[in-house]
């Protein structure tokens, strides 16, 4: 039997390392399916959605490398479309094999017909349809040296009748390179920015998933020179743990203590991070950037010097140019204030809430404590997001993804199959809220069939969360936000999962310990608190009479039993902030 277009395309991805493909079969993916069940290296996860496999190939990318998902036809591939701008967005190298109708029926408007050149176009770094057998080795390898060296999405689009022709041999096609190479300024630059360090005495550090590779470099630096360092979300497991300089996140979702320091320094340096908010970037200190990515330089803050470079490799060369500083009593200040931000975090673990009503924060401190020391957190965008922010810590074996960038509903319990696929002999444990899982609710199925030992924790606060939260400190009454759910832990139980639903809060802790030591996929339905907080840490005055005025509207409308219930689950937040 001739080797197929379709034969020759799992080669190459066997020969690139990919274990996997995340899809739905079907029309003009059958050949390719047929082809990976012949070959039989590679593991095809029948996901229920498309979206869902995007997500869990997005995953298994960052955890280990080059991953693959596939869409069949226009339907399937544009399915695909969120979990790709997702890992577009994160950095993650993934694969995309958009299989389309046949070729000769390109331009006709044929059954399930997608232009895949411009549907892909904003969310990948490589984008191309072969229509010949001879062009499709050189696209493959092409697609997947970009997606692992530009770190996002490559799409080959393949018509289903292109897949069951014979193949050409094209010789120079059929490796795939991912060399490494050192990154770091010139001398010359890395003597300035010394310079610059070494003159000011409060200098801040704030790093991000640039640094994943560079802790101790940070470390070093930051006690060469007495600075608090602060970190992005995706920066946090990274830089947080055995720090003693950390001050914690800043951002929407961080901390007094982080935003404090970086205010009040008169050096910030910007270490692998191109952060999206600035309103919480200082503009009265200098600021140096440093990120392997020019472009990405000034665009956020107001920068003094920018250099090209990875952060390891710069650091280790800067070094030996950093005097070491004597006067450390802005990092101890920093550090004091830090220390009562974390007391008052402390309050809603202590305070755990009431029948229906646990506090998400103890929740949270709870799967932190009782997680294991390499586990991979996955988080829900929205309140799950926060909680995870705040209150599960690093250890340097553990991750946490999310949508951080793209910032999607409905994240983290795809990606938690990726990346229980990716680590299987590690905890891997999905915080959901109540609107993101119900929109993905279907790949449950996945899970169970796959029998993936995912542990799902939904913070199940009946309610849009977030959006709440935003409408009201817009000065909007909160209006279509609330969520009638069903009861998701029967669902499990229908699917095959072990599922638990908490209502107490004095069985959180038992619950979480026996879904964790659960042999198999377990699902927790926690019921918290909906008029729970999350107070950012720049907390504005305008935010504030929002606040209060989306209160006295929902007051006028009759609504006084939800204001006294919000005022009642965050009077520690309140108090702290009028």
């Amino acid at each position: 039997m001739a080797k197929t277009v379709a034969d020759q395309l799992v080669e190459m991805l066997v020969n690139a390392g990919i274990k996997r493909i995340y899809a739905v079969t079907g029309d003009s993916l059958n050949e390719v399916n047929d082809a990976v069940r012949r070959e039989g290296s590679i593991q095809w996860i029948h996901v229920r959605h498309e979206e869902a496999g995007a997500y869990a190939a997005g995953a298994e990318a960052q955890l280990s490398g080059l991953a693959c998902c596939a869409g069949s036809s226009g339907p399937g591939h544009v399915h695909l479309i969120n979990g790709l701008y997702d890992a577009h967005r994160s950095g993650a190298p993934v694969l995309a094999i958009a299989s389309t109708c046949a070729s000769f029926e390109f331009g006709t408007e044929y059954f399930q017909e997608t232009n895949t050149i411009k549907l892909f176009a904003d969310c990948s770094h490589y984008n191309q349809i072969a229509t010949t057998p001879k062009q499709l080795p050189r696209m493959v390898q092409t697609a997947i040296q970009a997606a692992l060296h530009k770190k996002g999405v490559a799409v080959v689009g393949l018509p289903g009748d292109v897949t069951s022709m014979d193949a050409e041999e094209i010789s120079t096609a059929m490796q795939v390179f991912n060399p490494t190479a050192r990154m770091l300024p010139t001398d010359a630059d890395l003597k300035q920015l010394a310079s610059l360090i070494n003159k000011h005495n409060k200098v801040t550090i704030f790093a991000g998933i640039g640094a994943k590779d560079a802790h101790d470099e940070v470390v070093a630096l930051s006690q060469k020179v007495h600075a608090p360092v602060g970190y992005s979300f995706r920066g946090k497991m990274s830089i947080q743990y055995d720090n003693p300089n950390e001050v914690g996140m800043t951002g929407l979702l961080g901390l007094p203590s982080a935003f404090h320091s970086m205010h009040n320094c008169d050096l910030l340096l910007l270490l692998g991070t191109d952060f999206p908010y600035t309103p919480f970037m200082p503009t009265e200190c200098e600021i140096v950037q440093l990120d392997t990515n020019p472009a990405n330089i000034g665009r956020r803050a107001k920068v003094t010097m920018g250099l090209q470079g990875t952060v390891k490799d710069t650091l280790e060369a800067l070094l030996p140019f950093v005097k070491q500083k004597t006067d450390d009593s802005f990092l101890h200040e920093e550090l004091e204030f830090y220390a009562g931000v974390k007391e008052n975090m402390q309050t809603y673990v202590d305070d755990n809430g009431e029948t229906n009503l646990i506090h998400p924060e103890f929740v949270a401190a709870a799967i932190d404590e009782l997680a294991t020391h390499d586990a991979i957190f996955t988080v829900d965008t929205g309140m799950s997001c926060v909680w995870g922010a705040r209150y599960i810590n690093a250890t340097g074996k553990r991750e946490m993804l999310g949508s951080f960038n793209h910032g999607s509903m409905a994240n983290a319990m795809p990606q938690a199959m990726g990346a229980a696929l990716a680590c299987p002999d590690r905890q891997v444990i999905a915080l959901c809220g109540d609107g993101g899982i119900s929109m993905l609710l279907g790949d449950l199925a996945t899970i169970a069939q796959y029998k993936l030992p995912v542990k799902i924790v939904i913070f199940n606060n009946r309610s849009l969360g977030m959006v709440k939260l935003e409408m009201e400190v817009a000065g909007i009454p909160d209006w279509q936000t609330d969520m009638v759910d069903p009861d998701f832990a029967a669902i499990a139980i229908a699917m095959g999962i072990k599922g638990i639903t908490v209502r107490e809060p004095n069985e959180v802790k038992q619950a979480i310990k026996e879904a964790f030591d659960h042999n198999g996929p377990a699902l927790l339905n926690i019921m918290t608190d909906p008029n729970a907080l999350a107070m950012p840490p720049k907390v504005e005055f305008a935010q504030v009479k929002g606040m209060a005025l989306s209160m006295t509207k929902l007051m006028l409308n009759g609504k006084m039993e939800e204001v006294l219930d919000t005022v009642k689950s965050n009077y520690k937040h309140l108090k702290d902030v009028l």
